[in-house]
């Protein structure tokens, strides 16, 4: 994927371990560390990161890299960096590894048969054939190379008008899926510490939009996954320790109409799912197992300017700012700003409706 491809996306998701990162050394685009939203993480009581180490650009980001690796630090990365910039001998994980488990098309090395929906592995040109306009189908990238969560799923609904995403037009092979009736939804939050164990964090639900993109998790009250799904999910992240795997991960994992059970993605990297979960269990454990929804704001105005104006409703509470975001503090030339956020309280409609409010009236 090109290095220029996503960009902002890439950046974001280097800043959102900053929240709970505490004297842990984190390299952050600057666009996370803006001092107005640094103060707003550290007055909702997140342990911030005291050691991050900034990059504007592409060039700062492997001088950033290569100071850490002279101090002598290890570098855990979420995404595969080039062995010029991150030797794997340096590294908690390899890159092809890394690479390799966030693969779609890899799905099939870890998860038993009875747990996977039928796919075929494709070239861009075979998609044709392979995918109909008159069936209804899914369709994910197939690769290894970083791309920054940014290569969404495309649902294909029977009769629509076929518009591939981007995605084929840089990538050579694809994954089709078949498309399942989903009734239940969940993300399911593990992690691998430095003993080689697969632990559970916590199950979440996963909100998804009309066409089936993330956009944010529910905590707290949720319906609890079938163990057979469960003891299956903690299997695959075993399997994945098993080969070097180190760090935390999120399996997207549903429950059809019809009673299957799927893990549907496998997400070796910190994940939309990932920092809120910590957040809470750090800030508001009691709110665990109450209503809560994660959310993300996204708008052109400075960063500075948005939290200004969400400071009422901080100041009300049920609301909990766990990163952000603000490419004017990076060479991007695209002016964004994003805002990472937990809604939280007793009622799971109110929890709703004020989530929605924030979405309606900043999202622009």
């Amino acid at each position: 994927m090109p290095s220029s491809r996503h960009r902002n996306i890439r950046d974001v998701l280097s800043a959102r371990p900053l929240a709970v990162a505490a004297g842990t050394p984190v390299i952050s685009s600057a666009g996370g560390t803006e001092p107005n939203l640094i103060a707003i993480l550290r007055d909702g009581g997140l342990p911030v990161g005291t050691d991050a180490r900034e990059f504007r650009t592409e060039a700062e980001f492997a001088t950033r890299v290569s100071e850490a690796l002279s101090d002598g630090l290890r570098l855990s990365m979420e995404y595969p960096q080039p062995p010029d910039v991150s030797p794997d001998e340096r590294s908690v994980k390899s890159a092809e590894l890394v690479g390799y488990l966030n693969n779609k098309a890899s799905i099939s090395t870890f998860v038993d048969p009875r747990f996977q929906a039928r796919r075929q592995i494709l070239t861009v040109g075979e998609l044709a054939e392979a995918a109909p306009t008159e069936k209804s189908w899914v369709l994910k990238a197939a690769t290894n190379a970083a791309h920054g969560a940014s290569l969404d799923v495309y649902l294909h609904r029977a009769g629509d008008v076929v518009t591939l995403p981007a995605f084929t037009d840089v990538l050579h092979e694809v994954v089709v899926e078949e498309y399942l009736n989903i009734d239940r939804n969940w993300g399911v939050q593990l992690y691998v510490a430095a003993d080689g164990h697969a632990r559970l964090l916590a199950v979440t639900d996963q909100r998804v939009d009309a066409h089936g993109v993330y956009t944010g998790g529910r905590f707290g009250l949720i319906v609890p996954l079938p163990a057979e799904l469960l003891t299956e999910c903690l299997a695959v992240v075993q399997r994945a320790a098993d080969v070097g795997y180190r760090g935390m991960c999120s399996l997207d994992c549903a429950q059809t109409y019809d009673g299957k059970l799927v893990l549907l993605d496998l997400n070796f990297r910190i994940t939309g799912g990932s920092i809120p979960l910590l957040a809470l269990r750090t800030v508001r454990p009691d709110a665990l197992d109450r209503p809560a929804e994660s959310t993300k704001l996204t708008t052109t105005a400075p960063i500075a300017a948005l939290l200004a104006a969400l400071r009422p409703a901080l100041q009300r509470g049920g609301l909990l700012v766990t990163g952000g975001h603000d490419t004017r503090r990076t060479d991007n030339p695209v002016r964004q700003t994003t805002l990472h956020l937990i809604v939280f309280g007793d009622d799971p409609g109110d929890v709703t409706t004020r989530r929605s409010t924030l979405e309606a009236t900043y999202n622009h």
